[in-house]
Formats: structure tokens, C-alpha cells, sequence
């Protein structure tokens, strides 16, 4: 299982690699028929890989054989059931790492020092992940979510897990009932510990927050402080287990009320912009903003992708045939964007239909 596509997991993967770093990206299909096509384009990209490596006097032997390795290693890995719009394949000396993606991208093969991340950054984006997090009184549970779909996540101390003491008899003959569990110092101890390694996991990877739990759950962890500015508590116990599909399910109605709530804020922004004169629209001008460090809020079209000659100056439409095109031209403003401190939301298409399908607000 991929792990999940967090701020430090691209850091890491955009550090320079001993050449040959190997980078094979291509679209892929979710369903019967349009799936058939993938294996043969698989195999057709791998020869292209081999071919790239062969013909690099830079790669030894050594190398070469060591890359080709990790990439029929990183091609096992593949399961064409969990396919999604995209395949992302590195390989370089010593490692491989395989990704699918929910987001279009070109077909690629890139031989360098470094892994081509571009789809990967704007794929990132374009998921608007958040983080649920499931609470019971003996299991806490976080979640990575996203449009699609939640899995659990494992790493950094989650799940948390203790077994709760059966309750005192005589006090639940005396009460009617067992005591609230969340009303001992030890269920408060061990939410707490809960609390503070959500923190770690949010300041290492920040996102929108979801806190699922009953009443009473929700209640205690409140009286210890929000865990995060961006925080929406859900009343429903039952789902520090899961599973995934549930968690995702009672997310979901705030998630796309967010979404759209985000989109009205964006377009009222960029409005704002324009009479402010801080505002670029289209590929050209959008480009050069993201070139200048001078983008605040980037919005895109989510399925916005063009192929274009690189004029220095400007952009032009280009034949996708063109091999001196650029078909990722997209995802590089958008993951120059993110290097210098933009906030970049992906709206629905048709959504700036106006303003060429890429619109920003300028810092000056």
C-alpha cells in the first residue's frame, strides 16, 4: 500500500538521487473496457525506459541493471483492481516507488538526478485531503481521506488502543447503569495521549480535521483544546474500527458542503483581485506570477490540462505530436506555486471558464 502523499513524503522524493533517477509516469483507466489498454501501454513504456538508460553514456552498466531491477520490482507491486487516471513509477539505485494517482496525467518517461514530482505535487492538491480522526473510549483511530475514498492510517502511533476495566457492580446496581466511561481520569489520560500525537501527525502534514465520536467522546476531548484550527467534530460513535467505507461515508456531506463553501470564498477573492489590479489570469500570465514568487492563491480547472510550445515568453497551443510540447505545463505552476507559499484550490471545470481555466491573486 502506497503511503499517504504527505508534504514530507514529496520532500523527500524530490531530493536528488545518484543519476540514473527513472521517472515513468502514464494515464491509466479504472474500468472494463477502456483498462485492456493499459498492460500493452505499460509494456511499450518500459521499453522506452530501457531504451532511455541504454542510451545514456552517464548510466554503468552496474547502474543500469540495478534501475532496470527496482522497476520490474515497482511493476509487481502493481494492482491493476486499485487503478486509477494515473501511474507514477520511480526508480533510481537502490529503490523504486510505484504511485496511482486521481488526476490525469501525460505520458512520460524522464531519465535525471531527480524524480519528475510535478503530477504527483498537483495530484496532491487536486485530492484536498483531510485527516479523520475516530474516537472510542479504548481505540482511536486516524484516518487519510479524501473525494474518493478513507484509509486508515498506521504510522506515528495510531491506532492508539488500551482494554477498559469492566465496570464496578456495585456502583451500576446502585446507578442503574455503568458509569460513563469518559468520565475517568484514565480514559482522560489516554484521549490526551491521542491528542498529542494528532498533533504531530498535523504539524507535520496540516489539513482540515474531523473528529468522530459520541457526545460524551466528543466533549472530553474538547475540554483539552482543539487540536487544530481547521476542525469539524462529527456525533457518531461506532467508527474508531471503521471501517474505511463508513468513515468516508460520514464525512463525505461536510466535505463536499466545504468544498463548495471554498469554491464561493475563491471566486470572491479573485473578483476582489481584479479591482485591486492583483490578479492574473490564463496560462501566460499565470506563469510568469508563479516564476515570480508573486502568487498568493492559485485556483485551477480540476481536469484543466493543455499541451503548448515553450516560447520563453509565452505559451501556444501545440500538436500533442510536437516533440518539442509541453503537456505537464499545468502541474509545473502548480507545483511552483505550492515551493513558494501559494494556497492552490481546484475548483470544478467550467468554473473559471472566463478567465482561461487558471486565475490567481497576486501578493503585488
Amino acid at each position: 500500500m502506497q503511503p499517504a502523499l504527505s508534504t514530507d513524503v514529496l520532500a523527500e522524493l524530490r531530493r536528488p538521487r545518484p543519476h540514473p533517477a527513472l521517472s515513468l509516469v502514464m494515464p491509466t483507466h479504472r474500468r472494463e473496457p477502456d483498462n485492456a489498454q493499459d498492460a500493452l501501454r505499460l509494456r511499450n513504456l518500459l521499453a522506452r525506459a530501457e531504451r532511455a538508460l541504454q542510451e545514456d553514456p552517464a548510466v554503468t552498466k552496474e547502474r543500469r541493471a540495478d534501475v532496470l531491477g527496482q522497476l520490474e520490482r515497482a511493476v509487481a507491486e502493481i494492482d491493476p483492481a486499485h487503478a486509477e487516471e494515473g501511474l507514477v513509477i520511480y526508480a533510481a539505485p537502490g529503490e523504486h516507488h510505484v504511485w496511482t494517482v486521481a488526476r490525469d496525467v501525460p505520458e512520460r518517461v524522464v531519465v535525471a538526478d531527480t524524480f519528475l514530482t510535478r503530477n504527483l505535487v498537483s495530484a496532491q492538491a487536486a485530492e484536498q485531503p483531510y485527516w479523520a480522526m475516530a474516537v472510542a473510549a479504548d481505540r482511536v483511530s486516524l484516518w487519510s481521506g479524501n473525494a474518493e475514498r478513507a484509509t486508515e492510517y498506521t504510522e506515528d502511533g495510531f491506532p492508539l488502543a488500551r482494554t477498559l476495566e469492566a465496570p464496578d457492580a456495585e456502583r451500576r446496581e446502585r446507578v442503574g447503569d455503568a458509569p460513563s466511561t469518559f468520565r475517568d481520569e484514565q480514559t482522560r489520560q489516554f484521549l490526551r495521549e491521542a491528542l498529542d500525537a494528532l498533533r504531530a501527525v498535523l504539524s507535520a502534514d496540516p489539513r482540515p480535521l474531523y473528529v468522530i465520536g459520541e457526545a460524551a467522546a466528543l466533549s472530553l476531548l474538547e475540554s483539552n483544546g482543539s487540536p487544530h484550527a481547521d476542525t469539524t467534530t462529527i456525533q457518531r460513535g461506532g467508527l474508531a474500527r471503521g471501517p474505511a467505507t463508513a468513515v468516508h461515508e460520514a464525512v463525505e456531506p461536510l466535505r463536499t458542503a466545504r468544498e463548495t463553501a471554498l469554491v464561493t470564498t475563491v471566486l470572491a477573492e479573485l473578483d476582489a483581485a481584479r479591482g485591486r489590479r492583483e490578479y492574473a489570469a490564463g496560462l501566460d500570465e499565470v506563469r510568469e506570477a508563479a516564476n515570480e514568487g508573486r502568487l498568493r492563491l492559485l485556483a485551477v480547472e480540476e481536469h484543466y490540462r493543455t499541451v503548448v510550445r515553450d516560447y520563453g515568453d509565452h505559451l501556444d497551443p501545440a500538436d500533442p505530436e510536437d516533440l518539442d510540447a509541453r503537456d505537464d505545463i499545468v502541474d509545473e505552476i502548480v507545483e511552483r506555486a505550492l515551493e513558494t507559499g501559494a494556497d492552490v484550490r481546484f475548483v470544478r471545470d467550467d468554473t473559471l471558464s472566463g478567465m482561461g481555466r487558471i486565475a490567481g491573486v497576486l501578493r503585488y
